[in-house]
């Protein structure tokens, strides 16, 4: 059983998800940081105070929130819009730049399949 476990943990897909559970973090803290220092302050910059968490309504002496939620959802299309201009549009437009154009190059076909084309078409006609 210990070495099934062993061999479980030292197969590549196991190690490679921890790099990139590790990878991703680090990562994440990066996009955080550049979403709540720098993409944020712009916001604010451009159409005010950011900050949306004091909003609130009461019904029957309850409070709902909104504006956390509004805040979550603000930071997650930042965030989401950090990732895709600055990691996914470079990353895709360098692979396509990469990879060889692609040419219509047609390989001749054998001489028997010719034949075979030509009776084919004689036999239609």
């Amino acid at each position: 059983m210990i070495g099934e476990f062993r061999d479980f943990i030292l197969r590549g897909s196991v190690v490679d998800l921890a790099v990139a559970v590790v990878i991703g973090a680090a990562f994440g803290a990066v996009v955080t940081s550049l979403v709540d220092n720098i993409i944020t302050p712009l916001v604010a910059a451009i159409f005010g105070e950011p900050d949306f968490s004091a909003l609130t309504f009461t019904i029957n002496n309850s409070v709902f929130g909104y504006g956390a939620f509004i805040n979550s959802l603000l930071a997650f299309v930042l965030v989401a819009a950090a990732v895709f201009f600055v990691i996914v549009k470079p990353i895709n437009a360098a692979r396509a730049r990469r990879q060889a154009p692609e040419t219509e190059w047609e390989m001749p076909a054998p001489e028997d399949i010719e034949l075979l084309r030509e009776i084919r078409d004689l036999l239609r006609r």
